[in-house]
């Protein structure tokens, strides 16, 4: 068998049970085989990190600047490398996966600098003589449970400010996308991280990721995933009484209106929906049109499809990969029935395709004369799957629009700054975009939603200080 990729646990690599890494665009083309950690092994890597929390806490900020900038370094001059690893195991078109690869390094990066800008305040007291500072110090030991479909970006943007600020971390990556993970915990760990500082256990969510919940010994859990999971998160962390941070589903709104220039809201619609196999939570799964311009943004939306090329990732011209797997496919399949069976009209696409090589390839889809109460307007898909729903004007537009039990981007295509501002306004979102895709943010400002997509501090830039620190008020009197 070729090489095990193992499990970083204290500073030592450590085998398990060898699992493939199948790419999605050949099933007959296996990536690598990584080791499956066990409920042991992930119960010593949390002993790992909080034996190394008291040490690593009071580092002093310029190691920890050197070592995740010496990290963002490596990510960066291996973009071509590590973003074709990425493309083979998640599907991405080889230029998505790039692209996430230099956002990885960017990420890295920046929390070098905050390693730097750390600061905190010192106020006078309402008595007389007596100083007051507040600081913000690391929580602990951190777990941190990523996702599949940002297998680099995710885990980076936790990961960085963890260490940033202090902590310790315990990572278990996706069980479908160990790759990119295992290459930027080797990374990371040569960069110079002293031992038990990391650590990376890989495997199963109801070996690995249960362990992680159930211990009394993680002080805080930052999770990106499914509703149900998430859910299950919350409900051990309240048990144990630790932070806990949810990034969850969307269910995303693009409203495009009459005055829209329809080019924009097309090109909008179509990479938030369609690009990265729609395998986004940010993804516009749901397009609110007005009248007026509804019947020509079908039309050109559906003719701007048919142009898309779904195909092998790393070709040269792909525009839309291949699902992640056999499950997800399935999962879009069954939704493009469910909307059929509602009395939709699918207007284009939506068969499953063969190509050169065996993969999970699938025409992206588009629904028309949808209804804001089919499930297919309710439920997360997570797949190239898009519907228009038809509106009277801005107001009922904007209704739609929020009537969801997500809330973590949105999107308004307008000429008028009157509808442009109403909507960043009173858009029930996290993100809004204007004359934008829904998908697509900067890494060094806030990530995160509302309602049911997400629970918690945001992500990503200073607001990441929220969540992977504590404040603590002292009071002197000299």
């Amino acid at each position: 068998m070729e090489e095990l990729y193992k499990n970083y646990i204290g500073g030592e690599w450590r085998e398990g049970e060898a699992a493939p890494n199948v790419n999605p665009s050949n099933t007959d083309h296996v990536v690598g085989h990584y080791a499956r950690a066990s409920a042991e092994d992930a119960t010593a890597a949390i002993a790992a990190a909080k034996a190394a929390f008291p040490a690593w806490s009071r580092s002093g900020i310029q190691q920890r600047h050197d070592i995740l900038k010496t990290a963002s370094d490596e990510v960066m001059a291996r973009k071509a490398e590590l973003g074709k690893l990425l493309s083979q195991e998640e599907g991405k078109t080889i230029a998505e996966g790039m692209g996430e690869t230099v956002r990885a390094a960017q990420i890295l990066d920046f929390f070098a600098g905050e390693c730097l800008r750390l600061s905190g305040e010192t106020l006078p007291s309402v008595r007389p003589g007596i100083g007051v500072e507040i600081t913000r110090e690391p929580i602990g030991v951190i777990g941190i449970i990523t996702p599949w479909n940002f297998p680099i970006a995710i885990p980076a943007w936790k990961i960085a400010p963890a260490l940033c600020y202090g902590n310790t971390v315990v990572i278990k990556p996706a069980d479908l996308v160990p790759g990119c993970s295992w290459a930027l915990v080797d990374i990371l760990n040569r960069a110079g991280l002293p031992e038990g500082v990391l650590n990376l256990v890989m495997g199963r969510g109801s070996v690995v990721g249960q362990t992680i919940l159930d211990s009394p010994d993680v002080d805080a859990i930052t999770f990106t995933g499914s509703v149900g999971t998430g859910a299950r998160v919350a409900e051990s962390s309240v048990k144990h009484m630790r932070k806990f941070q949810l990034e969850m589903g969307g269910k995303n709104p693009l409203v495009v209106l009459d005055d829209a220039d329809l080019g924009v809201a097309v090109e909008a619609a179509a990479n938030g929906a369609f690009f990265s196999t729609g395998q986004r939570c940010t993804a516009s799964s749901r397009l609110i049109v007005t009248e007026g311009i509804h019947d020509r943004f079908v039309a050109a939306l559906a003719e701007r499809m048919e142009g898309l090329v779904v195909d092998d990732a790393l070709k040269s011209g792909t525009h839309i990969g291949p699902v992640v797997d056999q499950t997800q496919l399935e999962q879009n399949q069954s939704y493009v029935g469910i909307g059929k069976d509602e009395g939709a009209t699918l207007h284009w696409g939506g068969d499953r395709l063969d190509r050169e090589t065996p993969g999970f390839y699938m025409q992206p889809a588009l629904f028309t004369d949808t209804k804001p109460d089919m499930r297919i307007n309710r439920e997360e898909i997570f797949g190239p799957v898009a519907t228009v729903i038809r509106v009277k004007d801005y107001d009922e537009a904007l209704a739609v629009a929020n009537d969801t039990e997500f809330g973590l981007t949105s999107g308004v295509c307008t000429t008028s700054l009157k509808h442009a501002t109403d909507f960043k306004r009173n858009s029930e979102a996290g993100m809004v975009m204007v004359n934008l895709p829904t998908a697509g943010v900067d890494y060094h400002v806030s990530f995160g939603g509302r309602k049911g997509s997400s629970y918690g501090p945001r992500e990503q830039g200073r607001y990441a200080a929220e969540f992977f620190t504590t404040v603590k008020t002292a009071y002197t009197l000299p």
